[in-house]
């Protein structure tokens, strides 16, 4: 009896036991719930795209554009490669739409990392918070669109060794291991915007720069290419003018606001440009604001500067005036037309003027800006060499206030 009492003793000791590491258990998963796996692709890889309209085809609604003479050859689309610097409240987007357009290969770069504090905005997710960003987007985008090559770099292309890494990506980077179609920047300051104005002016890459304000009510998308148009370098980037004095946003303990609207925007406006770019339909805008409070979108242009700093840009100058010396005369026939024709009852000799005709305004570099937009801060003069009467009036100055310390001193 006494045996078969100290079995039962025995037995509901290591019932207790495991019950009390079962519970142990629950509560850690409970605190530390285990990142989802991610889901599988739904679908096989599409070798060739159809224009089918059926239920099944992920790019019918894509190919209608070709269909409805948009586009005259939308499958191009796979052959591209567009690299995104940012993959944050814009590059996140930009990301997502490319992808679900079908873009070929998409080459991601950032070095930051998903927070809570990022769900404002659109694409990431509360479970991906802690992954970095681009590793986080590839999850998503490859169960988006598993048909898009996704290539990603977690690093800051700022640093010297980066930015090499950065340069190598965007030379070799294409689907056929030459230079990328496009690269697209999305970064939040002037250092990376920097870095990505010198890279691309070094390789002669077109890009094409995007900004949301501090006080995220507007934004703008800049079309660059070098020696054609102002590089970042060349001049003050032009902003969105407003009524809010941005200083007061950089206060301690207060951080730059962000509305998924404002950057969904200008996403919006950023990949639009990119397919027209690169399928080359429409007019590739060179300059496009966004002012939410008014809703209002101005257009510019600006032309190259001749005195920019970077030297990279005064070749590209050089090299896109001498391509344009080079290229055959396009002769222009007058149309020469029928006898004038006046109205019987014409006695003043009035004729209506054709306003269809598009009159296009040369860009200038006066310093005129299209209505509603100013420069982000006023460019520094150039110090001139100083004339030989200023430096006789310098000398002269000095003369007097070291002869007016001496009788102090005496």
């Amino acid at each position: 009896m006494s045996k078969e009492i100290d079995e039962m003793a025995e037995r509901l000791k290591n019932l207790t036991s495991d019950l009390t590491s079962t519970l142990k258990e629950a509560r850690i998963a409970t605190v530390s719930p285990a990142a989802p796996s991610a889901p599988q692709p739904y679908r096989q890889k599409i070798e060739k795209l159809s224009s089918e309209v059926v239920d099944s085809n992920p790019y019918s609604r894509l190919m209608a554009l070709q269909r409805m003479g948009i586009v005259k050859d939308y499958e191009k689309i796979r052959d591209k490669t567009v690299a995104v610097v940012g993959v944050g409240g814009v590059g996140s987007v930009v990301a997502e739409m490319l992808t679900r357009c079908g873009i070929g290969k998409l080459i991601l770069f950032d070095y930051d990392k998903v927070e809570i504090a990022n769900m404002n905005r659109l694409f990431y997710q509360p479970h991906q918070s802690g992954l970095s960003k681009v590793e986080a987007a590839r999850d998503t985008l490859i169960h988006v669109n598993p048909d898009v090559e996704i290539e990603t770099h977690n690093f800051n292309i700022t640093t010297m060794e980066n930015f090499g890494k950065f340069v190598e990506r965007i030379t070799n980077g294409s689907k056929t291991n030459g230079k990328v179609d496009l690269v697209l920047s999305c970064v939040d300051n002037f250092e990376a915007r920097m870095a990505v104005n010198t890279a691309c002016n070094e390789e002669n890459q077109i890009w094409i720069e995007s900004g949301v304000s501090e006080d995220a009510v507007s934004g703008h998308i800049q079309y660059i290419e070098p020696g054609k148009t102002a590089c970042f370098a060349c001049v003050p980037p032009l902003v969105v003018a407003s009524n809010i004095d941005e200083k007061t946003l950089k206060r301690e303990g207060v951080c730059a606001a962000s509305l998924p609207t404002t950057m969904a925007v200008v996403a919006g406006f950023l990949v639009m440009n990119t397919l027209k770019y690169l399928l080359q339909f429409g007019e590739v805008s060179p300059y496009v604001g966004y002012n939410a409070l008014k809703d209002f979108f101005p257009r510019d242009s600006i032309k190259p500067n001749p005195s920019c700093d970077d030297r990279h840009c005064i070749l590209r100058q050089k090299e896109y005036q001498e391509k344009l010396k080079n290229q055959p005369e396009i002769e222009v026939e007058e149309k020469i037309e029928d006898d004038f024709v006046v109205h019987e009852e014409n006695n003043w000799g009035i004729e209506l003027v054709d306003e269809s005709i598009e009159v296009k305004k040369e860009a200038t570099n006066s310093g005129k800006t299209a209505e509603g937009l100013k420069f982000a801060y006023e460019a520094a003069e150039k110090s001139e060499e100083p004339s030989q009467e200023t430096s006789e009036k310098s000398s002269a100055n000095l003369a007097d206030l070291m002869a007016q310390l001496k009788r102090l001193q005496s």
